[in-house]
This record gives structure tokens, sequence and C-alpha cells, in this order.
């Protein structure tokens, strides 16, 4: 339920709360329960949180997450999380208890946003527990359990009936669950910059997979060194909107993981704030000059809690300008 006030007049929402901030994992594991608060702080020090819509976030149903899920996968996540011990996959995602109720609730957030904007109580959305691009269609993989993005990708086809989806990825990790799902699919634009694979896990996302078969041309993806900075990105970026701006898609997800600042513990790259805000902005722009103004956005990655929480602040404010 969005929350209904004469005070507002936003047209950006975001959807937060506990539901969402338990997707985590504890002992230390970089993806920690905390992230979603350090964000939320550092909104209200902003002086933002007073001025976008807001929404609790829901549990997305089974038929909904196997629009992109195995119905096999989803039980082994049920049975091994209710078991509490091991991992989902070779060892970066903790089968720990209540992990299966919060992936389902993360995908429900994305859902909430996604349907806000198609009915057009919102224009621009921001989850910030979401965007876990690496989970694939049978399995767990890089702290995703199950992959919303992909989710709300088959819902605007099949409940929407969207021709054209554009999904766009500036985490430092390849997107490799959102690529490959989609890889041969021609209806998925694909635009990602990422660390090179050579030097950052998953190890994928080369310059030269465009795309396979029909979907040849329709993907994009731009391997940054490790070091690369605002400058580097912001001229590798025109790229991503000249794509866009071809394929004209009827709707532009944005997977805007802060792990690409400087100074994550986990990878090399060296971006401020300012490539998020960018982003954030450029791509409002585009879906205002597209017609339909959709675009939502998930916090993805990033373990400097600082980091997440200026880069999703700044993508919030950027969408907040965009609609003055």
């Amino acid at each position: 339920m969005l929350e209904d006030s004469a005070r507002h007049h936003s047209s950006v929402l975001l959807v937060a709360g506990d539901e969402i901030a338990r997707y985590g994992f504890g002992g230390g594991h970089p993806f920690g329960p905390d992230r979603h608060d350090a964000f939320m702080r550092e909104l209200h020090q902003a002086g933002l949180d007073g001025r976008v819509l807001r929404a609790s976030p829901r549990a997305a149903t089974r038929e909904e997450v196997e629009l992109f899920h195995t119905s096999e996968y989803v039980d082994f996540v049920r049975d091994r999380a209710a078991a509490g011990h091991g991992y989902l996959d070779g060892g970066d995602t903790p089968a720990q208890k209540g992990i299966f109720e919060a992936a389902m609730f993360v995908v429900g957030a994305t859902l909430v946003a996604l349907e806000a904007i198609m009915s057009q109580r919102a224009r621009r959305a921001f989850v910030p527990i979401a965007g876990l691009h690496h989970a694939a269609r049978d399995r767990a993989a890089g702290f995703c359990v199950f992959n919303d993005c992909g989710v709300a990708i088959e819902v605007l086809r099949s409940r929407y009936g969207l021709q054209t989806i554009a999904y766009v990825d500036i985490d430092a990790h390849h997107g490799d669950g959102v690529f490959y799902a989609f890889e041969s699919d021609p209806s998925v634009i694909f635009a990602d910059l990422h660390e090179d694979g050579r030097y950052l896990y998953p190890g994928t996302g080369a310059a030269e997979e465009t795309g396979a078969g029909p979907a040849r041309g329709t993907k994009l993806n731009i391997p940054l060194p490790p070091g690369a900075d605002d400058t580097v990105f912001f001229a590798e970026w025109e790229r991503v909107e000249a794509l866009l701006r071809e394929r004209r898609p009827e709707f532009i997800l944005l997977q805007c993981g802060a792990d690409s600042l400087a100074g994550d513990p986990i990878t090399h790259l060296q971006l401020s704030e300012e490539a998020h805000a960018h982003a954030a902005r450029r791509l409002c722009a585009i879906a205002d000059e597209l017609g339909h103004g959709r675009v939502l956005a998930t916090g993805g990655g990033g373990y400097n809690r600082r980091n997440l929480a200026r880069a999703w602040t700044r993508v919030v404010q950027s969408f907040l300008e965009s609609e003055s």
C-alpha cells in the first residue's frame, strides 16, 4: 500500500522496510543486514525521506518467482534455508534460517515498485535491498538467492505485455544472472558497466558478449579496468544512452550497486557517487524522451556502508530533481 498523504505530491516511490532489511547474512559476511538502515539514515540526514512516496514490501508469490526461477530451485532454497546450515551455492550465499522468506520479500518489494509505476501512481522508484543480479534461473550465486530483476522483466512481459525492456547495471560485478537468462532474447536490452571479469567475480561480461542469435547487438557489456574513475565511466556511459535511444525500451530497470565506488572492500573501481547520480539522471531524461518516464532502480551490491548510503541517496535525489 502506498502511503496516502496530502503533503505528498512526489512521483518518486521508495519501497523499504524491515522485511527487506532482513535480507543479509551474519558472521561478518559482506552482505550484512545493516545495509538497509545505513541508507535510510543517510536519506533522512539529506532531508529526502519526507519528499518521496513510501510503500512497504510484500512477499512475492511462488507463481511470480517461478516466472523466472525453476520450481525445483525454489523448493531447494526453501528446504535448505529451513535446515539453516551450509550454503545455497559454492560458498558465497549461506543457507541461513529466514533467508527464503527475506528473499521472497526482496522480489515482492521490486514488484511493488513495478506495479506502482505501471499503474501510474509513481514514475520513478527505488528499492535499496534488491537488484540480486547473480542468481540464475536454477541456482543461487554471489550473495543472491532470487533474481528480482529477472522476475521483474518476466512480469513486465507476461502481466503488462511490454515488448522491449531495458536493464542497465552499474554494479562493479557483471549482472550475469540477468545477462545469460536473456542472452538470446532481443526484447531485453542489456547494458552493463562493470569491473573487467579478468580481475573480479563472476569473470564474465566481456565486450564481445553482445547477445546470441536473434538478440545479437541488443546487449552491451563494458568491462572497466581496475582503478577506472568517473572520467572513464562518463565516457563509456555515452554508449549506454546510444543503445537505449536506438532500441526505445518501454521500461528501464537500473541496478545501481555501490561496490563500484572507491574504497569498496571487495572491488577495485574508483568511481564516486557522481557516477550513480549521473546514471539515474540520464536514464530519467531518456525515459521522459521516450514518453513513458518509467525508471525502477534497485540497490544491488556495495559493501562500504558510507559509499552505499551516499550513492543510493544520490540516485533518489536525482529522481526527485528529474521531477521538479
